[in-house]
């Protein structure tokens, strides 16, 4: 039985080596046009689940839905619009994206968690999209890593941005409502800045001209 695992171990050792290596061979640009269509997924899905939000939320949860500056992510400074994206240097553009990314790994959790109570008649297709969600974030974290190992340390340097919201979303309806548009609305936004971030140094990788990025 040891000499089995022994030999599993090593066939998936030999997989992990040949997929870095695959990887690592893949041009920088292909790897960015790859990482564009999928943060393009991620943000069109956080839309699309906006959507579904709003067919069934309460008017009085547009008052009191906290600001976008209460974001988790906001203090992470980024460029205001695509203007000022444009004089960022690609290995902080990266590293702006992959740090944005990463907050989101445990928020995503907790989203997924409030789907399965979610007082929304739209609840199962809510809760699918959020799986989705998950699924599209970590796929593009992993070609994300593989990127920042090609663009240099900077490309590597990821900014903490700990979420302390926890699983626990409302204690009723209406809370639960809108804490999770809040929370979605948050990520829709900073899926915006991710994906804006990638179609920049796709665009550059391309050598296209600043004013056509």
């Amino acid at each position: 039985m040891a000499h089995s695992r022994g030999t599993n171990g090593s066939k998936l050792f030999t997989i992990v080596l040949y997929m870095v290596a695959a990887c690592s061979s893949i041009p920088i640009s292909d790897l960015l046009d790859r990482a564009s269509q999928g943060s393009d997924k991620l943000h069109s899905l956080s839309t699309t689940l906006t959507q579904d939000l709003d067919s069934h939320f309460p008017s009085t949860g547009r008052v009191i839905m906290p600001r976008p500056s209460m974001c988790h992510t906001s203090s992470l400074q980024t460029p205001n619009d695509k203007e000022q994206a444009l004089q960022v240097s690609e290995s902080d553009l990266l590293s702006l994206a992959r740090s944005l990314l990463q907050a989101w790994e445990d928020p995503l959790v907790a989203l997924s968690t409030s789907a399965n109570t979610l007082p929304h008649p739209a609840q199962g297709a809510i809760f699918n999209k959020i799986q989705e969600l998950q699924e599209h974030s970590k796929s593009l974290g992993d070609g994300l890593n593989v990127l920042s190992g090609k663009m240099g340390p900077g490309a590597q340097t990821i900014s903490s941005l700990p979420y302390m919201g926890g699983n626990e979303i409302g204690q009723d309806r209406i809370s639960q409502l809108i804490n999770f548009n809040f929370l979605l609305s948050c990520f829709r936004r900073d899926s915006h800045k991710i994906d804006s971030f990638l179609k920049i140094l796709r665009c550059r990788a391309a050598k296209m001209l600043p004013e056509m990025c």
